[in-house]
């Protein structure tokens, strides 16, 4: 059965319509063809510029800035010179709370050496301290943003100022779905706080709306209203949707420029095959026992981040390309003060889930395809803020990689003695970025979205793909006393 096109309405076709409305819409497919993902919403055309070791991402998203001497990279310079001040020869930078000449602040953790290459890590992440033989650990991360807005908004599209796309929104644009009845991008927090600068955070900035990433609601029910009311018949819905398709379609055949429609077009099309596949992607109820202990659903501390974990695994097995879980939604890991009672806090509700889904996907053998990253928009000063917390410190940042090619029991990179400033192997948020594309299949420098005639890409034309995230060194590193 062909379809019979509508007569455009105006005078001037554009390109676009022809392609669309002539040969019964069989030069769509022509144009589709040309393009990583159609905007016309068609199946997406695969980008693969390398060979991918990874077919999926769950970003976990500390937000508000863990810190990196407390967590990952040890100082016991910090220690010995606690309650002096920064002494001579370190770089010296602007500080968001002004804190640059405040006591140097000790670290309280108890530090212990894990898995075959011997990766410190701290008594506040033991669970995730037994996961280090598939992590790579990155303690020279670095970005430009001091503040809350610019750190984060930097960590998700590149740049401390909006307007660019999302990396999830790259890895749309690049990559698609595997799975049509679901969104290829996926957005969760732990609490209905909102994260620093919202929805722009998974936005799409100059490219269409369409690749934007979809956020689902926190609690038992992430997706409100999937299904149909009662009294309404499938096949009703069915009826309801198609009158509304075409009466959006009609008024979008002059309004091309205003890509919001058609990502609403797009978004009743992907809602109505979700009601039908989405309901058993979302059940948790289905795990085992073992399964939602393993998260620590059992246990109200940890049940909240560990539903998300859960979940991003659900989804990435049914083809969901970005995943990205928020823990600490609206600033929480931000610990100015009282470092000790934010951190145990939030170490407690997300150590558990974090271990636990990079076990899960392990044993399920879904690790070697699906890339793990957490860490937040910075970390945290080696001075102290308030007596007893730590400001924000961009210079110089733990993150680590796990699964998707990365070869883990491996740390990368290191800061100067006192956690201040990456000064080994510095990796810009850009390198990240680029290193996530690489791992993804996807050069950073090749993929690119014309913008008012110019070619944008991904990292704004900077960072180099950290390659040797690949391999595994044998050095066994000791900490220095």
């Amino acid at each position: 059965m062909f379809f019979q096109p509508a007569i455009p309405s105006s005078s001037t076709v554009s390109r676009r319509e022809m392609l669309l409305e002539s040969g019964t819409g069989f030069g769509a497919l022509a144009l589709a063809s040309l393009l990583p993902q159609s905007a016309l919403g068609d199946a997406s055309a695969t980008i693969s510029h390398i060979a991918p070791r990874a077919k999926s991402v769950i970003f976990l998203f500390m937000e508000g800035g863990p810190s990196q001497m407390d967590l990952f990279d040890p100082k016991p310079q910090l220690n010995k010179l606690a309650g002096k001040p920064l002494p001579p020869g370190y770089k010296r930078v602007v500080t968001a709370m002004g804190e640059l000449n405040s006591p140097l602040l000790a670290s309280k953790r108890k530090w212990k050496q894990y898995g075959e290459a011997g990766t410190w890590v701290s008594d506040w992440i033991p669970n995730i301290a037994q996961c280090v033989d598939d992590m790579a650990v990155i303690r020279s991360c670095w970005t430009n943003g001091i503040n809350h807005s610019g750190g984060v908004c930097q960590m998700n599209t590149g740049t401390p100022l909006a307007g660019r796309p999302s990396l999830g929104a790259w890895v749309n644009y690049g990559l698609g779905t595997e799975n049509q009845n679901l969104p290829a991008f996926v957005v969760m927090t732990d609490n209905k706080a909102q994260v620093t600068n919202g929805p722009r955070n998974w936005g799409t900035g100059f490219m269409p709306a369409s690749y934007q990433g979809t956020k689902l609601d926190v609690g038992n029910e992430p997706i409100a209203n999937l299904n149909n009311p009662e009294g309404i018949s499938v096949e009703r819905q069915r009826n309801k949707l198609g009158l509304l398709n075409s009466l959006n379609r009609d008024h979008f055949k002059d309004r091309t420029f205003q890509t919001e429609l058609e990502a609403r077009i797009k978004s009743y099309e992907l809602a109505f095959r979700m009601q039908a596949n989405a309901p058993e992607a979302i059940d948790l109820e289905s795990e085992t026992a073992a399964t939602q202990q393993l998260y620590g659903l059992d246990d109200p501390k940890t049940e909240a981040y560990g539903r998300n974990c859960l979940l991003a695994r659900r989804l990435v097995e049914r083809g969901v390309r970005f995943v990205q879980l928020y823990h600490g939604a609206g600033s929480k890991w931000d610990a100015h003060r009282d470092i000790e009672g934010n951190h145990t806090r939030m170490c407690g509700q997300s150590d558990k889930p974090v271990a636990g889904l990079m076990k899960d996907l392990k044993q399920r053998g879904l690790l070697d395809e699906t890339l793990v990253v957490w860490g937040g928009e910075f970390g945290r000063t080696p001075m102290s803020e308030k007596g007893n917390g730590r400001d924000h410190n961009p210079t110089g940042f733990t993150m680590f990689m796990a699964g998707g090619g990365v070869a883990g029991g491996q740390t990368i990179g290191s800061t100067d003695d006192l956690g201040f400033h990456a000064v080994e192997d510095r990796l810009h948020v850009h390198d990240l970025h680029a290193t996530i594309l690489y791992l993804m299949g996807i050069d950073h420098m090749k993929l690119t979205y014309l913008h008012k005639g110019r070619p944008e890409r991904p990292t704004q034309n900077e960072g180099d793909a950290y390659r040797l995230i690949t391999q595994r060194p044998l050095v066994r590193k000791e900490l220095s006393s």
